[in-house]
């Protein structure tokens, strides 16, 4: 099952099998940027989302 959904007024909808979700900040590494996660998530798929501030 796979179901994604971004609204106009800002609001998601997302049904398919999840694992996790946990909420992290961008932090700068050298000329970038990374997003910890744990490495029990190596070679997973993921979605990122960007918020508004």
């Amino acid at each position: 099952m796979r179901e994604i959904k971004a609204i106009a007024s800002g609001k998601v909808t997302i049904k398919d099998n999840v694992e996790e979700i946990y909420e992290k900040r961008i932090t700068p590494y050298g000329n970038g940027a990374k997003i910890d996660a744990p490495k029990r998530h190596i070679g997973k798929k993921v979605f990122v989302i960007i918020l508004e501030d």
